[in-house]
């Protein structure tokens, strides 16, 4: 037993903050280090405020605070204890050393932020009831959740009413009804001659084709944007301005002003799919920002806050614009998750997704310090705030040859055919993020390095 014989007594200091958050805070890092097992009583607030040499008042909004989280309950005429921990499976490795072929945010250890989280989803029972799980909501977001979207996408766009906002099943579920919306059967849109492999399927189902405009290193080409509108008279176009996927290659201020100035010019409107726009910490405006009444932006949550909410904000032109999407999404998929919205409301309200984007920036900077120390800088197009890079071959391996190799030693990437719409280069993509832990990106890294350096012939034995 602890001070004064309680079960737990929590090391504080005074210059962390709100001394409940403190409290709350010290209870889920002694829970995840394994110092408080699942069970554990704990002691009674009026106790332990007397030995903190604190009020009652303190450790009673401390309690409150960690029940949020998840971390303890109450058992009416026993006291409180601390809850069952969930079981962390990890990411499986499919019994290699990784699977860098997924586009994966990075796990961050951080038990403390893990619990938050936990403790947000935890805390809806509370405050939304049995409506959230039984109700049907409305097909573009509940005014509660268009609001937190906007909110979360004031730091890139700005201030934008929560009405131009909609709330979408995914990314995907977004630039489905927004394709759909813009371009029929035999249409042509645009997009960058390496492209998001979603939106090529996405485009073949209905039957839409592409103009491929060309890219180079910082990414779209204006002027060839401009003559696949000469030529094609697109519908749309598609890009990702803002760490393109797969190359991360990110457009200067003066090329999107350019590239908004040619949509303007052909009456072109443009879907900017900002899946990483929320990693720069000084972004470059979206074109969303530079054209409102041009843009549909979409803003997914999969990259930079969690995979599993499967949750994009889509913030449209005009109400007219907004009606027929809805109409799109309510014909495509009825409506996102409501379960999954009210998560990403509850994170984005208190705080809890900017910590968790916060964690992920750091381990993605980390996970790119390594890549840089590992693999030769002459071979890699990537950019510090992403967790993906681009890697060209040397003369001798082909994109073929050097994935079936690597796949033999358990490591899975990602050729430039998954993304080419027209000769596909002798290029990979990695993710850098799928990886559980740092140990073992670098093992995986290691044998890419390796295998860079010797030659297929070397490498290859056929009998």
């Amino acid at each position: 037993m602890d001070k004064a014989g309680l079960s737990w007594v929590p090391a504080l200091s005074r210059e962390a903050g709100p001394l409940y958050l403190a409290i709350a805070d010290a209870l889920a890092a002694d829970i995840a280090a394994g110092g408080l097992k699942e069970g554990t009583r704990l002691p009674p607030q009026r106790a332990l405020a007397g030995v903190l040499g604190i009020d009652f008042t303190t450790v009673s909004r401390a309690y409150n605070e960690a029940r949020t989280r998840g971390l303890i309950e109450g058992r009416v005429g026993q006291g409180t204890y601390v809850k069952a921990r969930r079981k962390n499976g990890g990411r499986s490795s499919g019994g290699g050393l990784v699977d860098m072929s997924m586009n994966l945010p990075p796990l961050f250890d951080d038990p403390k932020l893990i619990a938050r989280m936990w403790g947000g989803i935890d805390a809806l029972e509370d405050e939304r009831g049995l409506d959230l799980l039984m109700r049907y909501q409305a097909v573009g977001g509940s005014l509660p959740d268009k609001t937190a979207g906007a909110a979360w996408l004031r730091p890139r766009l700005g201030e934008v009413a929560a009405e131009r906002v909609l709330v979408c099943p995914g990314a995907q579920g977004a630039l489905l009804a927004t394709v759909s919306m813009l371009a029929a059967r035999g249409d042509v849109i645009c997009a960058e001659a390496l492209t998001y492999p979603g939106l090529r399927s996405l485009a073949a189902h209905l039957g839409i084709g592409f103009a491929a405009v060309a890219v180079d290193e910082q990414g779209l080409l204006p002027e060839a944007f401009e003559a696949a509108c000469v030529k094609h008279r697109p519908k749309a176009l598609y890009c990702n301005p803002t760490l393109h996927n797969p190359t991360t290659a990110t457009l200067s201020l003066k090329r999107r002003e350019a590239v908004v100035a040619i949509a303007r010019r052909h009456g072109v409107a443009i879907i900017e799919d900002d899946a990483y726009g929320a990693l720069p910490t000084n972004p470059a405006p979206p074109l969303a920002a530079l054209a409102p009444d041009l843009v549909y932006y979409v803003a997914g949550l999969a990259k930079c806050l969690s995979p599993a909410l499967r949750i994009a904000y889509l913030v449209v032109p005009d109400a007219v614009s907004s009606v027929r999407l809805e109409g799109a999404i309510r014909a495509t998929a009825g409506m996102a998750s409501p379960l999954s919205a009210a998560v990403a409301t509850r994170w984005v309200e208190d705080g809890t997704a900017d910590a968790v984007l916060a964690a992920i920036r750091a381990e993605a900077g980390r996970r790119q310090r390594i890549a840089a120390e590992i693999l030769p800088a002459d071979r890699v197009l990537t950019n510090p705030e992403a967790f993906h890079l681009w890697l060209t071959l040397p003369a001798g391996w082909t994109r073929g040859e050097f994935t079936a190799r690597l796949r033999t030693a358990g490591i899975s990437i990602v050729t430039s055919d998954a993304f080419a719409l027209a000769n596909p280069p002798e290029a990979v993509r990695l993710g850098l993020g799928a990886a559980e832990t740092r140990h073992e990106l670098e093992r995986s890294l290691a044998v890419i390095a390796d295998l860079l350096v010797q030659s297929p012939a070397a490498v290859n034995f056929v009998v």
